[in-house]
């Protein structure tokens, strides 16, 4: 029997997120980015994902889509679906036109003014085929992202949308979503 294919993707935890931006500060160090952009954002979340005032942080990034919707868009062909599931960006096939920006739901395509060229996360492709973590996944202090296989994962355990974010099923994102415990639960 034929084994199946990885499909890596973030597992974001939002009981340990604390939105200290130590994953953004790091990619963007680690990668020499523009001081205009960004791989990875962080947002506090709505509160109606508690249902209380608890602040809660979402730490997301390229979401890795089943379909991507900056590939489908792309003029030159830059995007490319590897078979782990990755959406990785060719810089050197990419004439930063924007349009894989539009077409992103998610807002993760980001313009480099200086090499007037498109980016985005790769999720550190490169060292995940050396066996070493993403950036951000090694900086985070509380561990609260990860990377997991999703043919490995117990889908019951985890959603794919949360209150404030663009709706999974547009694209198929892969990145998926440990839930903050009820706030009566942490207080006691």
């Amino acid at each position: 029997m034929a084994e199946k294919k990885k499909r890596l993707a973030f597992l974001i935890n939002l009981e340990r997120c604390i939105g200290c931006n130590a994953c953004t500060i790091s990619c963007k160090s680690f990668y020499d980015l523009h001081p205009s952009m960004k791989r990875r954002f962080v947002r506090e979340t709505d509160e109606m994902l508690t249902g209380t005032a608890k602040r809660c942080y979402i730490s997301t990034a390229c979401n890795h889509c089943d379909q991507p919707a900056c590939a489908k868009a792309c003029p030159t062909g830059a995007y490319s679906k590897l078979d782990n599931g990755i959406v990785k960006h060719n810089q050197d096939r990419c004439i930063g036109c924007k349009m894989c920006a539009t077409a992103c739901p998610y807002g993760v395509p980001q313009y480099d003014p200086v090499k007037k060229k498109m980016d985005k996360c790769s999720m550190c492709w490169d060292r995940i085929e050396v066996g070493e973590l993403p950036i951000c996944v090694s900086s985070c202090p509380l561990e609260a992202i990860s990377i997991v296989d999703l043919n490995e994962i117990d889908e019951s355990q985890v959603v794919s949308d949360v209150p404030g974010f663009v709706d999974s099923s547009i694209t198929g994102s892969s990145t998926r979503f440990i839930l903050p415990k009820a706030t009566s639960v942490v207080r006691g």
